[in-house]
């Protein structure tokens, strides 16, 4: 174990804010009834019923820079990366209410982080829906100090395969900024709408689509330099990669990537936030130990409570904890 990995603080990049301002700015717009009612068919009723005081409960957390920081210190946690609740993305938006939306994200996350700028960066917006103005808000995002930016698994109409997207790739991976991929929803709609499927079965599986379509389109031959970070382990794809090479081995109609899709997996980042020590195990092995990174999903109640605790049940070797623990996060965001 080397003494740069034992030393390095402990850092969760996977942890959320609310931005009341946002919401404050798309209330009664058309489009959001809409996009409410299908997230209502999506999630269910007894989802729904259940979400509201879940979250009701956790905004002290989600907004109170002094209220997260005493909530870090009990995990042992000492800096956290902090992305916007996936509810603020509000991808059915027209340009310029899009354009407001994700400068407000921006800004009031920069503002939020700026309460303890040692321990809090910030990952912002982008209108994933409108393509064009993509590089435009990146560059507002970086320009209020933040990291990088939180995109979801899809855009309608959209996959991250959608050329649409090539300027986006170019900038951030120019700028080396980080790109936090984190579905908010499923299309697979009303299949999910029980036993908050919605999110335990459709959260893996968006991020294994997102992340098919990154690698099987090239996206990831043509910029080898991005820094994305899939959340939630990247779903199911890493511990099934197994299939998708095979389907590269054997069919050319699956040859959009240059070499077998399990190659790529390296030149992603993940969150340990799987919640099973096997799953995490596996993650390691085919992922490799220095592209995983520590995650809770702060302090959502399909996080973890003691992201530590969930990493030492993997049993990894002392150099491999650190590493998750927060060395590979450290040099990740040059904090080292």
């Amino acid at each position: 174990m080397t003494a740069t990995a034992s030393s390095a603080p402990t850092i969760d990049v996977h942890a959320h804010l609310l931005l009341p301002e946002v919401e404050e700015t798309v209330a009664g717009r058309p489009g959001l009834a809409e996009a409410r009612a299908l997230d209502a068919r999506r999630s269910g009723p007894a989802a729904l019923t259940v979400n509201g005081p879940m979250v009701g409960a956790r905004v002290p957390k989600l907004t109170d820079a002094a209220v997260r920081l005493a909530a870090m210190d009990a995990q042992g946690v000492d800096i956290q990366l902090v992305s916007p609740s996936p509810s603020h993305y509000h991808y059915w938006a027209e340009p310029q209410l899009a354009a407001t939306v994700c400068r407000l994200a921006n800004e009031g996350t920069a503002a939020h982080c700026a309460k303890a700028p040692d321990r809090l960066h910030g990952l912002g917006l982008i209108p994933l829906q409108h393509p064009d103005l993509a590089v435009e808000l990146l560059d507002h995002a970086l320009e209020q100090g933040l990291r990088g930016v939180e995109i979801s698994s899809h855009a309608p109409g959209r996959e991250l395969s959608d050329p649409a997207y090539e300027p986006l790739w170019s900038r951030a991976e120019e700028t080396g900024a980080l790109l936090f991929l984190h579905p908010f929803g499923c299309t697979l709609d009303e299949r999910l709408d029980q036993w908050y499927l919605s999110n335990t079965v459709g959260q893996p599986t968006e991020n294994a689509v997102a992340l098919s379509h990154l690698i099987f389109s090239g996206v990831l031959d043509h910029h080898p330099g991005l820094k994305v970070i899939a959340a939630h382990g990247g779903g199911y794809l890493p511990t099934h990669i197994g299939r998708s090479d095979h389907a590269w081995r054997a069919r050319p109609d699956t040859h959009g990537c240059a070499r077998e899709p399990s190659s790529y997996l390296r030149q992603l980042y993940y969150d340990s936030l799987v919640h099973d020590p096997y799953v995490l195990r596996e993650l390691v092995r085919t992922a490799g130990a220095d592209r995983v990174l520590l995650g809770s999903d702060f302090p959502f109640d399909m996080g973890t409570d003691d992201p530590l605790a969930a990493l030492r049940a993997a049993d990894l070797t002392n150099h491999d904890f650190h590493s998750l623990r927060g060395a590979n996060a450290a040099a990740l965001l040059n904090l080292v």
